[in-house]
């Protein structure tokens, strides 16, 4: 059974950036790429964090952008050839409202980065997301938009409770 989640990240940071697309040129394009790519990172490790659960994704499949399109109001497939929006199909709606998420609120990102840490994903540790919990100036302004927190609300709200649940498994939430 595939448990790589590349390809939903990927294709999860590629929408982040479609619909909130970086300022500038291509160095700005590159680092708002890798914020996007670090926030889906630790947003699929957190919503997938075993093989079996990768594997069930990556079988059954993430189910794509149609509530996110709708929500941010982008333009849907419609009659773009298949080759244009077929990557859409492997993005994950929850993983990209929690990295949505992730970019906006650094408290939480810095909390989400240490439950990757303390579950057990040694593989990549806090430094490698130094982008997503410590951005410089430039990275602000490449991803001024996929950081702005109005703009990301509608999405990052989706499924905001389900992350607080999992960074917080033994704290009830407030009703």
């Amino acid at each position: 059974m595939l448990t790589d989640l590349s390809p939903l990240i990927a294709a999860t940071a590629r929408w982040l950036t479609v619909a909130y697309p970086p300022s500038g040129g291509a160095l700005a394009a590159a680092l708002c790429e890798a914020q996007a790519r670090q926030a889906a990172t630790v947003a699929a490790r957190l919503r997938y964090p075993t093989e079996i659960d990768a594997g069930l994704v990556t079988l059954a499949g993430p189910g794509g952008t149609a509530r996110l399109d709708w929500v941010t109001g982008a333009e849907g497939t419609g009659e773009h050839p298949a080759e244009e929006w077929a990557w859409r199909t492997w993005v994950d709606e929850v993983v990209a409202s929690w990295a949505a998420a992730l970019l906006t609120d650094p408290e939480l990102a810095a909390l989400a980065v240490t439950a990757l840490a303390d579950g057990g994903h040694t593989a990549h540790p806090p430094a490698e997301y130094r982008r997503l919990l410590a951005p410089d100036d430039r990275d602000r302004r490449a991803a001024a938009l996929l950081r702005h927190p109005d703009l990301l609300a509608p999405v990052a709200a989706l499924h905001h409770d389900q992350l607080l649940a999992r960074l917080t498994p033994n704290h009830p939430l407030a009703a």
